[in-house]
Formats: structure tokens, C-alpha cells, sequence
């Protein structure tokens, strides 16, 4: 099994100028603008003395000194930040050529009866997986065997600190288990996720070495946890092993429900807010999907597991790495489409193992 890739750093800001102003016409423009200002500061004062009141400044009487710092034509500088790469760019993944032209640097295709590997990009590779961690924070909490109608509060524990990312689950929300377990799932809500792992037996460290431990068993070996729901870096995983986390958790119904769930309903104080898929594959009628689970960040790019029926079969799919919004669905389109076709499963030289 290829060894885990290494990271490295990023590329600094680049900052782009306007062209600079001709220092004689900057001259002559602050020239005018001062007389300007300087005869509409004295017509100020006049009429303030003959209404009887003292000369103040009044808004609209701006100093010259101001006016010249906000003309068009002084010269600006924009500092712009760059994208953030992933780790899939900074290692060169998106190099690799397939016959698919996919836009995920990694993808997986297994048949989940027997392990028949029918499509595979540096699935070896070792990759941020974002929020599919909470596949296996779900797993967990499931096997666990917790009681689902228990209700748990959000704390500021849950509170990203991490990425700063947004919740709709302010600090105090209460719910049940089961619903901050089907929140992670199909809205990838990290609040819910973090607030699971709080509350498992042990707390959240026991968690994280449980999720790790789990890991280990189901023969995991590229696979380490940091955290429940996927906003750090440091949660990294292959495709194989991913795989292998999807076969696992499809053994379990409630996971197969929540995960393919498009819509929820929750209470939160005296409103009913409204949660939705990330993934919209599950409302296409040309798929039949029996799990899946989405995940994004920065570091990761975008990131597919599902479990599917494809072309006859059961089939487990993985896509990591996927540069641009929409691509991952894309990719797994083309990988339908593929399938459907003449060429299935036959593979082509530079898409084997």
C-alpha cells in the first residue's frame, strides 16, 4: 500500500496596482480642490455668522486634504488573496490522466458483493476527507447503541473554531440524538456532529480514539481522526479505506435513512427550520442510492462516498479531491454513464490499479 503523502505550504498573497496619476496632474487636481473646498468652507462661515450661530463645520464642508484622498483619480492598490489549494494540487494529483477526464484527483469504484476494484485513480493516495468523518462519527454513535429520543444541547463547545463555518444550531439548541444524528448526516451539520461526539461515553477525546480505534478494526490503516466532523485538516483517509468505511456503514438501516433523507423539519425554540441534502443526486430518479455522504474544505476539495446501484450491481464509490462546485456530481455522472455503456466494466490501461 502506497505510503501517505506529506503536505506543503502555500503560495504567498499577490497584490495587483492601478497605473499611477502624473505627479503634475495630481498637483494641479489638489491645487483646484483646495480652492474649491476652501471657498465653500468660507460661504459656510458667512452664513453661520448671519443666522447668529457659531462657524461649525459642517457635514458637507470637507477638508481638502480628505477630498484629495478620495478623488478617482489617486491610484489604488488591491491586495488579492489566492485560492487556497488543495492537497490533491499541492501533491500534483490533478495531473493524472484518465480516460474519464474526471475532475476528482482520486476515485474508487468497487462492487460491494465482491470487492471487484472497476475503476481506480491514486487510491492510495492519503487525503483530507472533510465531513465524510461524520460517516464514521455516525457509525459510532449508532453501534453504540445510544437512545436516539435523548436530548442534547448545543454548547460554544460545539462552535467552530476551526474554520469559522455557520450553524443554523445557535448555542442552547436542544434536539434529540437522532436528530443531530440526521442533521451530520444529510446536512453535514457540524454543531450536531461535535455535540454526537460530547456526548458519547468518555466525552469527546474518548470519542476521537474511538473513532480511530473503529478505524483500525475495519483494517483502516491510512486513516486517522482528529475530530468528529471534518473541518480539520488532520482527518485523513484513501479511497480504499473509505470503501471500506462505506460497506460498514451500510450495514446499518438507520444510516441508509438519514443519509439519503433529501429534507428534515426540526424545532428550535419557537421556529421549525428547514434542512436540506448536500447531496442532490439523491433527488435524481436515474439513481438509486443506498448511502452516501458528502464533504468540502479548502484542504480537501470536494469529496463523494456513496453507495449506489449501478448497471446491475451494488456498487461503493468514492470521489476525493474534486476541483469546482459541481464537479463531483459531474464525475460521478460520468462514471454512470460509463457504466451503462458498451465498455463496462472493461477498463482502460491507465484507469487500472
Amino acid at each position: 500500500m502506497a505510503a501517505a503523502l506529506t503536505g506543503g505550504g502555500l503560495s504567498p498573497s499577490t497584490a495587483l496596482a492601478a497605473s499611477a496619476t502624473s505627479a503634475s496632474s495630481k498637483a494641479k487636481a489638489k491645487t483646484k480642490t483646495s480652492k474649491k473646498a476652501g471657498s465653500t468652507a468660507s460661504r459656510g462661515t458667512a452664513a453661520a455668522k448671519a443666522r447668529g450661530k457659531s462657524p461649525v463645520r459642517s457635514a458637507k464642508a470637507v477638508p481638502a486634504r480628505t477630498v484629495a484622498k478620495v478623488s478617482p483619480r489617486k491610484s489604488v492598490v488591491v491586495a488579492v488573496e489566492p485560492a487556497k489549494a488543495s492537497f490533491g494540487q499541492m501533491y500534483g494529483l490533478h495531473r493524472t490522466e484518465d480516460p474519464l477526464d474526471l475532475k476528482s484527483s482520486v476515485a474508487l469504484v468497487v462492487d460491494q458483493e465482491t470487492d471487484q476494484i472497476l475503476l481506480s485513480k491514486n487510491s492510495n493516495a492519503v487525503l483530507p476527507i472533510a465531513s465524510i468523518t461524520k460517516l464514521m462519527t455516525g457509525l459510532l454513535v449508532t453501534e453504540a447503541q445510544q437512545p436516539l429520543d435523548e436530548v442534547l444541547t448545543i454548547t460554544q463547545d460545539d462552535v467552530d473554531t476551526e474554520k469559522g463555518s455557520h450553524s443554523r444550531l445557535q448555542v442552547g439548541t436542544q434536539l434529540t440524538r437522532g436528530e443531530m444524528l440526521h442533521l451530520a448526516l444529510m446536512s453535514s451539520e457540524n454543531r450536531a456532529a461535535n455535540a454526537l461526539g460530547r456526548h458519547y461515553p468518555g466525552g469527546l477525546s474518548a470519542f476521537v480514539q474511538a473513532m480511530n480505534a473503529k478505524a483500525k478494526l475495519l483494517g483502516m490503516h491510512d486513516t486517522r481522526y482528529v475530530e468528529p466532523t471534518g473541518l480539520s485538516s488532520n482527518n485523513q483517509s484513501s479511497a480504499r479505506d473509505l470503501a471500506v468505511l462505506v460497506k460498514a456503514a451500510y450495514q446499518h438501516p438507520i444510516l441508509r435513512e438519514l443519509s439519503t433523507s433529501t429534507d428534515a423539519s426540526v424545532a428550535v425554540g419557537r421556529r421549525q427550520l428547514q434542512f436540506h441534502t448536500t447531496n442532490g443526486l439523491v433527488r435524481n430518479p436515474s439513481w438509486e442510492i443506498g448511502l452516501q455522504k458528502t464533504g468540502y474544505i479548502s484542504e480537501a476539495g470536494r469529496c463523494l462516498v456513496m453507495q449506489a446501484q449501478l448497471a446491475g450491481r451494488n456498487l461503493i464509490m468514492v470521489l476525493l479531491d474534486s476541483a469546482g462546485k459541481y464537479s463531483r456530481i459531474g464525475d460521478a455522472e460520468r462514471i454512470r454513464k460509463w457504466l451503462n455503456s458498451e465498455a463496462s466494466p472493461v477498463l482502460d490501461a491507465g484507469m487500472r490499479p
